[in-house]
């Protein structure tokens, strides 16, 4: 009888956590579908063959300003290329410094690695997902 009830206690639990659940929920940025193909044997996209390279992607219909991808050793990273606590505005668009993103807004870099910012900030860069489909060919989407 201890083992059912213990069950039914954690069921509720087990429900909830799903693992497509993705931590992409910002106040400034809205979330939008996409799926974004990526064929790194293209001179354009060659630089994500290579850790710590990141590359701007801004085909409309990709994010909401565009997309940031960088390899990060056996896998990539993918960040919505808007500022993560700023309003959507004319200097809301993230530039590429080294392997961080810069907000030129208010200055605040973010690692491209971690998506985490240098500073104390409320949100950390809005994530996509990445789907590796071969070695010169992945997939961006949310």
């Amino acid at each position: 009888m201890k083992k059912i009830i213990a069950l039914l206690i954690a069921l509720p639990l087990l429900a909830c956590c799903s693992p497509e659940s993705f931590r992409n929920n910002n106040k400034y940025l809205p979330g939008y579908n996409f799926s974004a193909p990526i064929d790194m044997s293209l001179p354009l996209y060659t630089d994500l063959m290579y850790t710590g390279n990141p590359v701007y992607i801004g085909t409309a219909g990709y994010g909401i300003n565009g997309i940031i991808v960088m390899k990060t050793g056996n896998g990539y990273a993918a960040w919505e290329a808007s500022c993560p606590n700023q309003e959507l505005s004319d200097c809301s668009m993230l530039r590429i410094v080294g392997i961080n993103a810069q907000c030129p807004c208010d200055d605040v870099e973010y690692s491209l690695f971690t998506g985490q910012a240098t500073t104390p900030v409320e949100y950390g860069l809005k994530p996509y997902r990445v789907e590796i489909i071969s070695n010169t060919y992945i997939r961006v989407y949310n």
